[in-house]
């Protein structure tokens, strides 16, 4: 299964998995005019890979097959603070 992965100009480490370049037919209007107009970043041949660095392949394969595309958000940000307080909590 080959895809097309795009990234947004609009939302930093938001990418957009399709399965054919430059064809957004399966995307909605909405989403694309929150993305931004994409941005080429690579062709990736998903039956060859075991896993990607920042997705569930198995969750990028099923959606590319049952919507037409896999939206990659980025991760959420870390709260150092929450962890801190934690780590303190646990050393009484």
């Amino acid at each position: 299964m080959l895809c097309v992965i795009y990234k947004s100009p609009k939302l930093d480490q938001t990418y957009l998995y399709v399965l054919r370049r430059d064809d957004f037919s399966a995307v909605p209007e909405a989403l694309l005019k929150t993305f931004g107009k994409p941005q080429l970043v690579t062709l990736v041949n998903l039956a060859t890979k075991s896993k990607l660095a920042h997705a569930d392949i198995d969750k990028v394969r099923a959606q590319l097959t049952e919507q037409g595309f896999y939206l990659q958000l980025p991760p959420p940000p870390e709260d150092l603070l929450k962890a801190h307080k934690e780590s303190l909590q646990n050393k009484e």
